[in-house]
């Protein structure tokens, strides 16, 4: 038995478009994005009491990438996941963590336009310089697409992976902040996964969304 805790447009959206595509029989209970993520039961579940957290036979685990390796390793160690020996096992791996590196920009951003509900709270500098990491991230995706040639479908030659999975909903959470515009072989790989059927169906429902807005763009400087 399978049971995914779930917010919608957090990190567990990753989770949550991995096990459609793995096509396993799951749960999912969904949690509103605040304080009751600190109830002692959920606690049991996530120590530092986030989402995700995984309900896997008996067994609670918490952190995006290490859900996404053992769900991966259990049911789709050669297609969406890389095994170890297998030649391209660490760019899956750099590919799957990389994830992060975007996602602590974008939890920056989340804060500072929808977490700090005063304007007073807020920082035009840490929104313009959180903002321009992004971009930074978009540049190494479109480096790699690059650097496999052309025309490079997905992030390793092998074909589509969780290391796609793992690094498009990160941008799908950065793009209320950034856009990819000036990063064509990006778009053109972010349009390809997010018309995957299983993407579609890891959307959030209108009335669950937690960006009240498409995009947020930066406060200008006075």
């Amino acid at each position: 038995m399978i049971t995914l805790h779930h917010c919608p447009q957090t990190r567990s959206m990753r989770s949550l478009w991995l096990l459609h595509e793995l096509g396993v029989d799951f749960d999912v209970v969904t949690h509103a994005f605040g304080k009751n993520l600190r109830d002692p039961d959920y606690l049991n579940r996530s120590f530092a009491g986030r989402v995700p957290a995984l309900e896997l036979d008996g067994q609670s685990i918490f952190e995006t990438g290490a859900i996404t390796e053992v769900l991966c390793e259990r049911f789709s160690p050669d297609t969406l996941g890389r095994p170890a020996g297998h030649p391209e096992r660490a760019d899956w791996l750099v590919w799957v963590h990389f994830a992060e590196t975007i996602s602590q920009h974008t939890a920056a951003l989340t804060q500072q336009h929808v977490a700090l509900r005063e304007d007073h709270m807020r920082s035009p500098i840490v929104m313009k310089l959180e903002a321009a990491r992004l971009g930074k991230c978009y540049a190494a995706i479109e480096a790699r697409l690059t650097a496999l040639g052309t025309p490079a479908q997905y992030l390793l030659e092998g074909g589509f992976s969780a290391a796609d999975i793992s690094v498009g909903q990160a941008v799908y959470m950065a793009r209320f902040f950034a856009t990819l515009d000036g990063f064509p072989k990006a778009a053109a790989w972010y349009e390809r996964l997010t018309a995957r059927d299983a993407f579609q169906a890891s959307l959030p429902d209108a009335d669950q969304r937690l960006f009240p807005q498409a995009f947020f763009a930066p406060w200008p400087m006075e």
